[in-house]
This record gives C-alpha cells, structure tokens and sequence, in this order.
C-alpha cells in the first residue's frame, strides 16, 4: 500500500460540468506525476479553497465540520458548492488506500479551474503525518503580530475573505519566517484595534482557572474544527468554555495558552513576546492523547 495518495474528482461540484462524462467520479493517480495544469487558477492566483484533516488510526477526525467549513469557505469565494457526498466518498476512498499507520492526513483542494472554463479542479491528498511528539511535549515560543485588520473585518469588509481556508497563503508563510528572525517558533495574530484573533495555522485556547477560552469566529478568523474538540474535552472534565474577545494585555494572564490544530493538534506556547509562561504538561499530554484517539 502506498505512503502516498491522490485522488483526482472528475466533478467536484454538482453545479459545474464534470471534466469527463465517461470517468468515474473519482480516480487514483500518481502522486508523484504532475497532474496540474499551469493554467489552473490555483497556481495563477491562489484561487481556491483547502480543508487539512488529522487521521488518527484510519479514521478522519472532525470529518463533518471540515466537509462543513469546505463548503462555507467556497460559499465565500463564490465557487460551485462542493459535491460533499463525492468528497466523502473519495476521502474515506483515500484513506482506504493509504499504508496503516498510527497517524496521517488528508488535505482536500478545491479551485476554480482553468480560467474561463467554469469546471473546478478537485482532489485529495493524502499522506502520513510528520512526527509532532516533541513539539507536543516541549511547546512553542510565540511573538504576537499585527495582522492589518480590524477585528470586526468579517462583517465590515466580507470581500477580504477572512475566515474563508483559501489557498492563498503567502502571508501565513511571511509570518512564520518573521517570527523565526525574532527568535520564536510561532505567531498569533492581533487585530490593528488590538485584539487576539488566531495563528497562521492554528486557533488560540486558553485557561483562566476553571475555564478554556477562545476568540469566537466572529473576528474574521477560522471556525476551529480541534478547538470545538478540545471545548468537548474540556466539558467532558467539567471544566467550563466559552468565547471571548481578548487583548493580548488579558491574554498574557491567562494560567495556560494552547495553539491547536488538525495535524499538529495541541502545542503549549512556553514564553509569548519574549515571556516565559507556565506550562502544564500533564495536561497538555492528556488532551493530545485524547485528540489522537478522536473518531470521527
């Protein structure tokens, strides 16, 4: 079985022509051959819409609310709805292929295809997870950065697509490569009106006693898929949660901060700004083991 899988969907979206009336809905291909055409809009414009899903043990975790946030971050960009029943089908198709193994992942792409000829391109990619156990247990380091925008961008400018998992990441990269020149691992964005929103690939939680927070979605930031996990781990606890408009000020008193994501899952930020802050381990530890264990 392969390390690697792809799979091409012949018509990503039921309000768009499928590329080939003959073809299956969809079709394994080789990961390692060129399959893209230069003239897709992925590669000319960053068109496009992707959803990174964590497989723990064969089994996609948070698969509805990913296939869900897949369709509301096309609904955004004005793309053909996703046919979610075929994206499914051809995920779980993936992950059938897929060598066994404790952990891997899926990313789904969908573009607006060659320009002009109104059929989106669509595939599935899917491939073992790189090894996440030392960041899990050592943490992060994190510098806060200004992201340009207002914290209430997604109701006052909803053309800026914040919110929406396009695949126009350059500035999620940027970032990254800032932080590291200041001696930090990690980021976490903050609003030019001064309030914590998220990192370039994760949702910020955080601990104030009994209690795990979250800035809320509606600051023009992603409906966390691993964030509402954790809130059901914490619940599960009888810790209590809940979402919150913070500064980075409030933020820096919290008795715990986390970065969680999909693939990577929960990561403690160790020092913010150049600070070091407490970590607890032990809970840290627990909480990935629960995430890893997720069905879907």
């Amino acid at each position: 079985m392969p390390h690697d899988v792809l799979v091409l969907l012949n018509q990503p979206s039921a309000d768009a022509a499928p590329h080939s009336d003959s073809a299956p809905a969809f079709e394994f291909v080789d990961a390692a051959t060129p399959q893209l055409s230069v003239l897709d809009l992925a590669a000319t414009r960053g068109d496009g819409i992707f959803e990174g899903i964590s497989v723990g043990h064969g089994k996609p975790q948070a698969f509805e609310h990913h296939l869900q946030r897949f369709a509301r971050s096309a609904q955004m960009l004005d793309l053909p709805a996703p046919d979610l029943d075929v994206w499914r089908e051809a995920i779980l198709a993936a992950i059938d292929a897929l060598q066994p193994g404790e952990e891997a992942w899926i990313k789904t792409v969908m573009t607006r295809g060659i320009e002009g000829d109104g059929r989106p391109t669509g595939w599935v990619y899917a491939t073992h997870s790189a090894d996440f156990s030392r960041v899990r247990s050592e943490g992060v380091s994190v510098v806060m950065l200004d992201r340009g925008y207002r914290h209430d961008v997604a109701q006052t400018s909803p053309w800026l697509l914040q919110g929406a998992k396009t695949l126009s990441y350059a500035v999620n990269r940027s970032v990254l490569r800032e932080a590291h020149r200041r001696g930090a691992d990690d980021v976490i964005f903050v609003s030019s009106d001064g309030y914590v929103l998220e990192g370039p690939t994760s949702t910020v939680v955080y601990r104030r006693g009994d209690t795990l927070l979250t800035p809320g979605p509606d600051l023009g930031i992603l409906d966390g898929t691993t964030q509402a996990n954790v809130f059901r781990w914490a619940e599960s606890l009888g810790l209590s949660t809940g979402v919150e408009l913070i500064t980075p000020a409030e933020l820096a008193l919290a008795d715990g901060i986390w970065l969680v994501s999909a693939v990577r899952l929960a990561v403690a930020v160790t020092a913010l700004d150049g600070v070091a802050r407490p970590v607890d381990a032990a809970f840290t530890a627990d909480l990935n083991a629960w995430l890893k264990a997720l069905p879907q």
